[in-house]
């Protein structure tokens, strides 16, 4: 069995995804929500100065999502197909045309990002992709299937690797029972293309693409 994990910032998407919410945020969000926001980014630069620029963004991206309280369910998703549809043209066709061929041949496909799962889903039926599992950040409702403002955890870095682990473990195998795929563009994928038997790396920056040179890992496209 072919487990294909595919990265969505940079990988799939050529773009980054929290600045497409915001920026959709801005022509939809009011004072109130602002007000979150705000309290959210003065929160985010202590924790740079406290604890460096990678947990001041994920301290940021759950302030953001604080914003999302009092949502139902149904407009967040409106919400997410707005971002999803709306941006198309950064959409990676080469590599989403790779990745078709994929589940063409049988092998289960998963989308594997630290985006927020309704993103995920909204971005994987505008591409076609709707036969791949998603492994993403989860978005926390109540009962009444209203945003409680908070999320799980950001599958980012090792917690990639943990979650394809755990998403094998869900069903009977490990990573020994299949043949992986890993599909990744940052430095920060480098404990999941580490585990996986075939790694590749896409879109890489300039110390990406020095990484992908001393570990010998293809880079998609070349």
């Amino acid at each position: 069995m072919r487990v294909v994990t595919v990265d969505f910032d940079g990988t799939l998407y050529q773009g980054n995804s929290f600045k497409v919410m915001f920026d959709v945020a801005k022509k939809q969000y009011k004072a109130k929500q602002w007000i979150v926001v705000g309290f959210g980014t003065a929160k985010a630069i202590g924790k740079l100065i406290t604890s460096g620029k990678e947990s001041a963004k994920h301290m940021f991206f759950r302030s953001f999502v604080k914003s999302f309280k009092g949502k139902s369910k149904a407009e967040l998703e409106e919400f997410f197909n707005d971002l999803a549809y709306g941006d198309l043209e950064r959409v990676n066709r080469p590599l989403v045309d790779k990745v078709k061929k994929h589940i063409e041949n049988g092998d289960k496909v998963v989308i594997l990002s630290g985006a927020l799962n309704p993103f995920l889903t909204a971005f994987r039926e505008a591409v076609g992709l709707e036969e791949a599992d998603i492994i993403g950040s989860e978005l926390f409702y109540d009962g009444n299937k209203i945003s409680n403002g908070k999320m799980g955890d950001i599958v980012n870095g090792e917690k990639k690797a943990e979650k394809v682990q755990e998403w094998l473990k869900n069903r009977g195998l490990t990573v020994e029972d299949v043949t992986l795929w890993a599909y990744a563009d940052s430095e920060s994928d480098g404990p999941l293309l580490d585990m996986v038997d075939h790694p590749v790396v896409v879109n890489p920056d300039e110390d990406m693409e020095k990484l992908a040179e001393q570990k010998g890992w293809p880079v998609f496209g070349n």
